[in-house]
């Protein structure tokens, strides 16, 4: 299986959106600082994932994850989130509620 994410970090106040096999170590490889295009949000909190049968089809919605504007993330967030608002989610309420 294969991974499209969307990170959130509070201190740079942005969205990270990427694709992958293993969340949670893709996840630590941005919070470890290694990324460089990633190091300066750390650390960064996974927001949202979705699981695609083809590496193919995780890229392509990357890609178009990637043109949403901030708002429209958050929409995207929202929608297709499953469960309990969590602390991150109400956080991401309130900052779409400012767009």
């Amino acid at each position: 299986m294969f991974y499209t994410y969307i990170l959130y970090s509070k201190i740079l106040n942005s969205f990270y959106k990427g694709e992958t096999r293993d969340i949670m170590d893709r996840l630590n490889l941005h919070n470890s600082g290694y990324e460089k295009s990633t190091q300066s949000g750390v650390p960064w909190i996974l927001v949202w994932n979705g699981e695609k049968a083809t590496k193919s089809e995780a890229k392509l919605l990357e890609r178009k994850l990637k043109n949403l504007s901030v708002k429209r993330t958050i929409e995207f967030i929202l929608k297709y989130k499953e469960g309990v608002p969590s602390s991150d989610e109400l956080l991401l309420v309130q900052k779409l509620s400012e767009h």
